[in-house]
């Protein structure tokens, strides 16, 4: 009579004959294997706010797909409509062209003296993620906001991003302000499932000291770093490596043809092996802002990404 122990002993041994998998001892466990980054895009790559240009999503997605990216990331700039009929229909199209939706990249502000003027852009967000759990998109690009006390962006970028705070207030109180407005929407971010990532793009989220006041304050593993490669404008390696070690998200920014407002030689194998050092496994977001044609642009930006962020 064959006890119970005997059979579940033959069955899996057999189940392993079966699927050609050699039983060995414990002590001879081979090395574990490596995998490269995903690599996606953002939508923003094929329009960079060219307003008698804009792409549709759907239609990004499907390029994407056929220059050969794993996912997009979706700009919410970009989305005249996000009606949910819209959003599922993303969605579908996506599954369709085997195309992960990894990232919704926002805007909101809240360097703002009035009350009324932070608290919509708190509602702002939770609005944004809801779109993002809609297209059950698992991570969501936030920001601080600026002072708006340059005249425009231009003048933000002749000034390398740099801007006073408004007449009468510091950036201490735009910290606890930016700090009281993530403690309330992080709570919808928690009860959707959306990390947030909080970049280091302009305003208060300049340096990497001023992302980690924010995130380090909230203290909440759903409020993490996106963390954009071409937004320190000087030496930008060791800020990048003091914000590894909380990103949840990775923008890699390329030039090619030049940039729109400034242009960085990036090294990113130097980038892809601090980001390693950090133990970082997650999505490699390609941000194209050079003036070449995305059609050529672009597919050259993933063979170089590629090549860099390999795992060892």
């Amino acid at each position: 009579m064959t006890t119970r122990r005997q059979f579940l002993t033959t069955s899996t041994s057999t189940a392993a004959a079966l699927l050609g998998i050699a039983t060995r001892p414990a002590a001879a466990k081979e090395p574990r294997p490596t995998r490269g980054h995903p690599i996606g895009v953002s939508t923003y790559s094929f329009w960079q706010f060219r307003r008698d240009e804009r792409r549709d999503i759907e239609t990004c997605i499907t390029v994407a797909a056929e220059m050969g990216f794993d996912g997009v990331e979706i700009l919410h700039r970009q989305m005249p409509d996000t009606s949910n009929a819209v959003l599922q229909k993303i969605k579908r199209r996506a599954l369709i062209e085997g195309i992960a939706l990894y990232g919704f990249s926002t805007h909101q502000g809240f360097l703002s003296p009035k009350k009324e003027t932070r608290q919509q852009n708190v509602e702002l967000t939770i609005a944004q993620i809801e779109l993002a759990y809609a297209m059950g998109i698992p991570t969501m690009r936030v920001n601080t906001g600026t002072w708006g006390t340059r005249k425009d962006f231009d003048d933000l970028m002749k000034h390398r991003g740099a801007e006073e705070p408004a007449a009468g207030f510091t950036n201490d109180d735009g910290f606890q302000w930016v700090i009281d407005a993530y403690a309330e929407i992080v709570q919808t971010a928690e009860k959707r499932g959306v990390v947030l990532g909080l970049e280091n793009h302009w305003g208060l989220g300049r340096t990497p000291e001023g992302v980690k006041r924010v995130v380090d304050a909230i203290q909440s593993p759903w409020l993490q770093v996106t963390l954009d490669t071409g937004n320190f404008l000087e030496d930008p390696y060791d800020k990048l490596a003091q914000l590894a070690p909380q990103t949840v998200l990775l923008q890699t920014k390329t030039y090619f043809g030049g940039g729109l407002w400034y242009t960085l030689d990036l090294d990113y194998l130097r980038i892809a092996q601090l980001m390693h050092a950090a133990n970082y496994r997650g999505w490699v977001s390609l941000e194209f802002e050079g003036q070449e044609d995305p059609q050529t642009a672009v597919p050259k930006s993933l063979a170089m990404l590629r090549q860099a962020f390999v795992r060892h």
